[in-house]
Parts: C-alpha cells; sequence; structure tokens
C-alpha cells in the first residue's frame, strides 16, 4: 500500500512544510536489489584498546569490498591495515561539501572493562556520527555480560545497550539504523552472516536490536548471493503477505520450499508455489494429524526438511470482555498451539535435519502487548516462549530456533486498519514508516543461514524500532 505521506514528505514542498511544522519526515530506505553492492559507500572501523574483533571486522569489510578507513590509532592499524584498512583522521575544518561520509560505522566495543572506558565509544562516534549516510548502518560489536571477565566489565558492556538504542532514534529519521551485537568469546567464526545482514540493505526495518552470537560452528557459505542452496524450506501460511514474501525470499537464495496453507488456500498458494519454483502443500495445521501429514510429505519427497517457518497466523481482535470463547480458541490453536506440536513431532521423529533452523514470527504485540489483543498477544508471546525453551534443545542436535517480531508492516490487514490508526502505526518508530513483508523475509532468511549457526534462541524485532515496548 502507498504510504502517501512519505510521498509529500519527501517532495521539495513537503520538505519546507515538514521542517516549518516539526512533523516526521520519513526517508526512503535502501533495501536489496539483486546485484548491489552491500554497502554503497566507505565504513570507518573503530576499537576500544584491548578489543578482539576489530581484525575479524577488517576481514569481513575487506571481503565484501567496501573501502575501509580507521582512526590514527596504534592499537587499530596493527590489526586492521593488514586486511586493507587505509587510516583516516578526522578534521573539523573540512569542508562541510567535499566532507568524507560513511556508508557504515563499526565499533568493536569488546575492550571496554569498566565504566570510565565507556568514554572510548563516545570518542568514535560523536565527531563522525553526522557524516552518517541516509540509510547508513551504526553497529556495535561487544561481549555478552554474562560471560564478561569481571563485574565491572559485565556493567560496561550492559551500559551499551541504552548507548545504541539511543543512537537508532537519533539517526532514523535519516533512514539509518543502529544495531548492537553481543558477540561471544570463540564466535568470531561464526559472525560474518550477521555482520553482512545488519550492514547491507536487507537489515533496512531492523533497528535497535540486540542480537547475541554464540560460538557454533558455521557452515561454510560459498555464495552469499544464495547461501541456501540445497536446502529444503517449508513456509506456513506461504499464499500470502509476509508468507508469500518469505516464499520468495528463501527461493530466491536458493532453497526449495514448501509453501503450506489451508485448502481453502489452495489457488493463491499454488500460485506462489508455481512462480518460485517451489511445491504446494495443502493442510490445515489445526488438525491433529497435521504434524504426521507434514513430516511424511517432507521425508517422502525430501528425505527431510532444514528450514521450518512458522508464519501462519490470524487474529480476532476483542477486548476480553467481549471476546467468544472460540475467539480466543482459533488464535491460540492456529498461532501458538500448532507450532508445538509440528516441533514436537518433528524434533522426535528427526525429520529435521542436522544444522536445522526453526523460524516462527511472533509479534511486537507479544512483547509489549495490544488493546484489543489479548488472545493475539498471548499466542505471539508463546512463540517467544517456545523459542526459550527448545533453545538449548535444539543445539544439542545442532540445530537452532529463533523469531523475528515484527511491528507495524504494510499488508492487506493494515491496509483495512482506521486510517488514523494506521498511521500512528506507521510513525511510532524510529524511521517513521511501516515496514515491508520483504523486510521480514530477509531477515527470516539471515536467521535461516547456515552460516547464523551461532544465533540461537534470539528474538529480532522487524519495527523500525517501534515506540511499543521499547
Amino acid at each position: 500500500m502507498t504510504d502517501r505521506y512519505q510521498r509529500f514528505a519527501t517532495s521539495k514542498p513537503g520538505k519546507a512544510v515538514t521542517k516549518r511544522l516539526g512533523l516526521p519526515a520519513p526517508a526512503p530506505l535502501r533495501r536489496y536489489e539483486p546485484g548491489q553492492p552491500l554497502l554503497d559507500g566507505a565504513v570507518l572501523l573503530g576499537a576500544a584498546p584491548g578489543g578482539r574483533l576489530a581484525g575479524a571486522l577488517a576481514e569481513v569489510l575487506g571481503a565484501v569490498g567496501a573501502p575501509t578507513f580507521v582512526p590514527p590509532d596504534e592499537h587499530l592499524r596493527e590489526v586492521a591495515t593488514g586486511a586493507g584498512a587505509r587510516t583516516w583522521a578526522f578534521s573539523p575544518d573540512e569542508d562541510e561539501d567535499e566532507e568524507q561520509r560513511f556508508a557504515a560505522l563499526v565499533f568493536d566495543a569488546t575492550g571496554i572493562a569498566d565504566t570510565p572506558e565507556l568514554h572510548e565509544a563516545y570518542s568514535f562516534f560523536h565527531p563522525v556520527i553526522r557524516r552518517i549516510e541516509s540509510s547508513g548502518r551504526v553497529l556495535v560489536l561487544a561481549t555478552p555480560p554474562e560471560v564478561a571477565e569481571s563485574r565491572r566489565q559485565a556493567i560496561a558492556q550492559r551500559a551499551l545497550d541504552g548507548f545504541v538504542r539511543s543512537v537508532a532514534k537519533e539517526i532514523g529519521n535519516g533512514g539509518a539504523t543502529a544495531n548492537l551485537v553481543y558477540m561471544a568469546p570463540g564466535a568470531e567464526a561464526a559472525a560474518e552472516s550477521t555482520l553482512r545482514f545488519f550492514l547491507s540493505a536487507r537489515s533496512a526495518y531492523v533497528n535497535g536490536q540486540v542480537v547475541r552470537v554464540g560460538a557454533a560452528e558455521a557452515a561454510t557459505v560459498d555464495d552469499w548471493e544464495r547461501p541456501l542452496a540445497g536446502k529444503v524450506a517449508v513456509v506456513t501460511g506461504g499464499s500470502r503477505g509476509i508468507g508469500e514474501s518469505i516464499a520468495e525470499t528463501l527461493s530466491a537464495q536458493g532453497a526449495h520450499v514448501v509453501c503450506l496453507d489451508v485448502p481453502q488456500q489452495g489457488e493463491a498458494l499454488t500460485e506462489v508455489a508455481n512462480r518460485i519454483g517451489g511445491e504446494a502443500l495443502q493442510l490445515d495445521i489445526t488438525d491433529s494429524d497435521a504434524p504426521r501429514k507434514l513430516a511424511d510429505h517432507v521425508r517422502r519427497r525430501h528425505g527431510g526438511v532444514d528450514i521450518v517457518v512458522h508464519n501462519a497466523g490470524v487474529t480476532r481482535d476483542k477486548t476480553l470482555a467481549r471476546m467468544a470463547e472460540d475467539q480466543w480458541h482459533l488464535v491460540l490453536d492456529i498461532n501458538l498451539s500448532s507450532q508445538v506440536r509440528i516441533n514436537d513431532f518433528l524434533l522426535d521423529a528427526d525429520v529435521l535435519r542436522p544444522g536445522g533452523r526453526i523460524v516462527s514470527v511472533s509479534s511486537v504485540s507479544g512483547i509489549a502487548g495490544n488493546r484489543g489483543q489479548v488472545n493475539y498477544a498471548t499466542s505471539k508471546a508463546g512463540v517467544i516462549g517456545t523459542v526459550d525453551a527448545l533453545a538449548p534443545v535444539v543445539a544439542s542436535r545442532p540445530a537452532t530456533i529463533k523469531a523475528v517480531a515484527p511491528g507495524f508492516i504494510e499488508t492487506q490487514m493494515t491496509a483495512a486498519m482506521p486510517v488514523t490508526t494506521r498511521e500512528a502505526g506507521r510513525r511510532m518508530n524510529s524511521l517513521a514508516q511501516g515496514g515491508l513483508t520483504v523486510d521480514v523475509a530477509e531477515t527470516v532468511a539471515w536467521l535461516a543461514s547456515p552460516g547464523s549457526a551461532g544465533v540461537n534462541g534470539n528474538v529480532v524485532r522487524v519495527c523500525g524500532q517501534s515506540l511499543l515496548g521499547s
């Protein structure tokens, strides 16, 4: 659906009006297009003294071909220039029209061991934060507080959460994003998939998020345009909306996709499956025998499944006092209980192959709650509970489970909202606009990647840093 306000706000007369009245002016977001470079410009890489990730970061940036600069610090020159980074010194007298601007600012904060050393983050970002390009990226790498070497380090590393979330709110009006990745010691080999995602246009609507990457043996990815080549994926609710976008994106990245939906959606489901070269499976996931039928299908045709995306979901909105019992049961059964049954069967029957990925679609409503959505919010919070409960279980297979939590996404459902509710949903985030279904799909694809073995038990909001629950 067209965002008419955004179109007006980015026009020449609209820019003048929004500036004069102090209205939000949502910048067009740079989204992934086939063949585009991962970063459309230069990167400035910084690190606190004693950091352990600058070398690995420089290698990744070198691999993607991004021109990389480092401040003239002794410790950085030693670890980064060997990977092709060049030295750049900030000059406050530089002509504004000719000043160096950056597509990404990347900072290794793992060397911060005490609260006074948080000044290192200030010192790096303060002189350059205004040089971030439109749709630019700020990425901070840190040590998970729970594995810090001391209490003081744990406190300082946890403080970076507030730093990054605040930066995200300050730069969002230019379409730029800021995110924090807690990288466990030993996780460096499993980091590239996550770094590529957050630096690229694929993460356009993921802002102000905190992701944990643990030590894991990530598969080698030979082609980052098609990291899912040879994988078999199942996408429930795959006939339209977010599910259709997920199916398209997984297919574009190389997966063979089994699109699943209820028989009533059979025609639309077949159209999607045929268009992406996948297959259609008509199945009501609330049927008691649905887990077995799904398992039999993928085992018979493919010998198992590599990726399961639980996307199917419905809403039946009423306040609790007005909600009929069947509205409660329907939403909980489709959105939550069916997932639990399918997961249990696939795991118990060893249908999910080693290295498998389970990705569930939750919602910001499951984090913040929402008036008139007691049933829906309960089901989506339960999806997050499923991730929490199963993450240590699947890790031993080895496999991973995680969830995405969309905020306001432009779909047929949001298009039917009253205009005031719809506009509030669009503007109540740091990017001041609604997301697209492809934003959710790109995040699912990153979590499903063979290179994302270190990302387990995470819930990633795709909401532009919504004010709800933030």
